[in-house]
């Protein structure tokens, strides 16, 4: 895959230091500016000190998960981009809904294609918004959406 934009600031975020090295590896390749962090907290260092186009997160993580780090990241600016992965998608039941994540992503093989291609897709297309809950409706939507 070739690059043929400008490159995305991209923080990763994953306690094994391996898989940092792969990914970031690999995104830089492709010409992005990527930073590193090992743990939740270090990542919100990160992000508050700097500007990232999308946050790559592992969940499960000491300390904070992914999850937890989403709902900050989003507190700190509704608008972040956030790819979240896991080894245990599907045995935890992991969602864009219940994770706050824009895509959800299952760690494996395929992943070096998957990561590039969602960033491309949450980069090019229109920001994703999340639906106001039905309380936060006016009465006759609310009255609509049920």
């Amino acid at each position: 895959m070739k690059m043929t934009r400008d490159p995305y600031r991209i923080l990763l975020v994953d306690d094994n230091r391996d898989g940092l090295l792969v990914r970031r590896a690999l995104l830089e390749e492709l010409g992005h500016k990527v930073e590193c962090a090992e743990n939740g907290d270090q990542a919100l260092r990160l992000f508050m000190a700097g500007r990232f186009d999308v946050v790559v997160t592992d969940h499960c993580m000491p300390g904070m998960s992914g999850a937890e780090l989403i709902a900050r990241l989003r507190a700190a600016d509704p608008n972040t981009r956030v790819i979240l992965l896991s080894g245990f998608v599907e045995g935890m039941g992991l969602t864009e809904e219940n994770t706050g994540a824009d895509v959800v992503l299952m760690k494996s093989s395929r992943e070096g294609t998957q990561i590039p291609r969602a960033i491309n897709r949450l980069m090019t297309g229109a920001p994703r918004r999340k639906p106001p809950s039905p309380q936060k409706l006016p009465h006759t939507a609310r009255t609509l959406a049920r």
